[in-house]
């Protein structure tokens, strides 16, 4: 962040981040690039080392190779170009469980709430979902701020990224643990902390100081499959004046395939406390689980939300 760009509008664009669920929200894009506690949720033991095809030690892999190929990926699997899906997405904070139908389209991702709290919706809510969703139809503009946000958190991500192998110092996990989440797949499994001579370039890449845990990451594609975060020490943004996140927050994140080497997350969770603009303290306890995913045709954006109007909504 240049020094240029006034505090405020940062630290508000920070606050407002860490208080609605984005795949790339600025909690998330530094903590789904890093990830995972000493302690996996996950354990299925394989004791030997994983092989390549000609039945060479993956293990002799620079850990570093991991890491670089694994973060260029995430990158592939945040833009997915000319790939599109359409898959129900749940998510779980404090505005309740709500459950919406998604479509990917060429022009970005468009939403529809379906279900609130396990119910469905009422007639007044589905109509106000409805009215939002053809606004979009009439209004470009409109669905250009819908997607502004989204846009400016790929941004974060690109350049958080390619630092992955610089600001951590990255090492086998003993035993190698598999996640038991990739279908059989053979994992390599990293342990990884801050690396003590990594100079954060940015604002955002100061959170990459205060991380260290584990990553599951497929052997053949170098996808990430699983990974755990623990902030283990407090993270100052701007010196404090714009954010702290406090020691102690947790975050997990799965990713799976879905045909064609296309991946996407299965289940993002965070726990944070986070002060913001040294006045108000914000703890955030938000979940994201998708599933039922579909490939679909490139699609403007309007023709998503007419597909999505058109679809009933379910009984429960």
């Amino acid at each position: 962040m240049g020094a240029h760009r006034s505090v405020l509008p940062y630290a508000l664009r920070l606050r407002a981040a860490f208080t609605r669920r984005s795949r790339t929200w600025i909690a998330g894009t530094f903590l789904i690039l890093v990830s995972a506690p000493a302690t996996p949720i996950a354990r299925t033991q394989n004791a030997e080392a994983p092989h390549d095809a000609g039945g060479s030690s993956l293990l002799s892999v620079p850990t570093r190779s991991w890491v670089v190929d694994a973060a260029a990926n995430e990158l592939v699997a945040l833009h997915h170009k000319g790939s599109y899906l359409r898959y129900r997405m749940e998510t779980i904070n404090e505005r309740g469980d709500q459950v919406r139908d998604v479509i990917e389209s060429k022009d970005g991702t468009v939403a529809r709430l379906i279900l609130k709290d396990g119910k469905p919706l009422t007639e007044e809510q589905d109509k106000a979902e409805r009215q939002r969703l053809s606004n979009m139809i009439d209004s470009p503009a409109a669905y250009a701020k819908h997607v502004k946000n989204a846009e400016s958190e790929k941004t974060m991500a690109d350049k958080l990224a390619p630092l992955m192998a610089d600001a951590m110092i990255n090492t086998y996990a003993p035993g190698q643990p598999q996640s038991g989440r990739n279908g059989g797949a053979p994992e390599i499994v990293l342990d990884y902390k801050p690396n003590p001579k990594f100079v954060p370039p940015n604002t955002e890449a100061q959170a990459l100081t205060g991380l260290e845990g584990r990553v599951w990451i497929d052997a053949k594609t170098r996808y990430v499959v699983r990974m755990e975060g623990t902030i283990f020490r407090g993270v100052n943004f701007g010196w404090g004046m714009l954010a702290h996140i406090y020691p102690g927050g947790k975050v997990v994140m799965t990713q799976t395939n879905v045909g064609g080497n296309r991946w996407i997350f299965t289940e993002f969770s965070m726990q944070l406390s986070v002060r913001a603009l040294m006045v108000k303290k914000l703890d955030i306890h938000s979940t994201a689980r998708t599933s039922d995913y579909r490939t679909l045709g490139p699609m403007s954006y309007q023709d998503a939300i007419r597909l999505l109007l058109a679809t009933p909504l379910p009984e429960r």
